[in-house]
């Protein structure tokens, strides 16, 4: 065998860059690599619920594989959703007789499937799991979002006149019959009377619901941050627990302090008290003296700076020299 110095330069460059081409490609192909080796199954449901693929699959609350397609697949009795999902988790098992249910998440609506492992034998990879064995949730939110619409189309005038044609038609019954009338149409004229305010606020509920699932990363992303300062906070409650216990130690050292030099405290207090009351008092004074100090200071400054004495000179000592042509020079 030939050393690779001796080989081709060029062929052995090209399939390092195939190697290397590959290597990047699994890199970011690894999801798509893990669920070559995963096990898919399939659910069906009556309702998707607004269940998406990439949604966790969970086991008891635990993480064990995801949702990889969700459509619409027609059997004998009918149309129904298909979900089909795989399982990254080698030691989970399903029983012949598991069933599946789309829980809710978050308080947004997010959605995951869990499975009830239940039943003898092993499901069969690619098995469906039939309607019978699954349920969807109930969404609160679309619950929400379809009473706003529904009340909004409902004409409250014409219900109240109806309650009130009812009730007059039933004058002459029974007092409970009239009595029931009676609060049925006081009922109706009461929400026709708060029928501006109970939309609006229905509306707003709506905007809130709509703005909290727009959001819905962001509320993750706080809640799971909160979670970790808690979990920070936690884990450093003994060196809180001792830091509070060595303030209340301090406080307790400086109020023993304090309690037994109170008789020399207090003497040095009113008098400190007394010097600033003097330095309030002649505020003004002082900043004159500052202000005038400062020219002084500069030109001292300057005699004393050339080393250890005084700079100085005297004018007018000697008189200028005079010739006899009378002529100054």
């Amino acid at each position: 065998m030939r050393p690779f110095r001796e080989r081709n330069p060029f062929v052995v460059g090209a399939i390092g860059l195939a190697v290397l081409a590959g290597l990047v490609l699994g890199a970011f192909k690894a999801d798509v690599l893990t669920g070559l080796t995963a096990t898919g199954y399939r659910a069906a449901f009556r309702d998707a619920s607004g269940l998406a693929p990439g949604n966790e699959v969970r086991v008891a609350g635990v993480r064990v594989g995801k949702v990889t397609a969700v459509g619409l697949a027609r059997g004998d009795a009918g149309p129904y959703v298909r979900v089909s999902f795989r399982l990254e988790d080698d030691d989970v098992r399903l029983g012949t007789a598991t069933r599946a249910t789309i829980r809710i998440k978050t308080v947004l609506g997010q959605k995951y499937l869990a499975l009830e492992p239940t039943g003898d034998g092993r499901l069969p990879a690619d098995a469906e799991i039939p309607l019978d064995r699954t349920a969807a949730p109930f969404d609160v939110v679309q619950a929400v979002t379809g009473l706003a619409d529904t009340l909004d189309q409902i004409d409250s005038t014409q219900l109240a006149d109806a309650f009130t044609t009812l009730a007059q038609a039933f004058a002459d019954t029974p007092g409970s019959v009239q009595s029931s009338l009676d609060g049925l149409s006081r009922i109706s004229k009461t929400v026709s009377d708060r029928d501006t305010e109970l939309r609006a606020l229905l509306q707003r509920a709506h905007d809130v619901t709509g703005v909290l699932a727009a959001r819905d990363d962001e509320f993750r992303k706080l809640v799971a941050d909160g979670d970790a300062l808690l979990a920070e906070v936690a884990k450093r409650r003994d060196a809180i627990h001792d830091l509070l216990v060595g303030t209340n130690a301090l406080a307790t050292q400086l109020a023993g302090v304090v309690a037994d030099n109170n008789d020399r405290l207090k003497p040095a207090l009113e008098r400190l008290r007394a010097v600033v009351g003097i330095l309030q008092r002649d505020r003004d004074d002082l900043e004159l003296t500052l202000q005038r100090m400062g020219p002084f200071v500069a030109a001292f400054a300057n005699v004393t700076g050339s080393g250890r004495w005084f700079d100085s000179y005297l004018a007018g000592l000697l008189q200028p020299y005079v010739p006899a042509t009378g002529v100054k020079r």
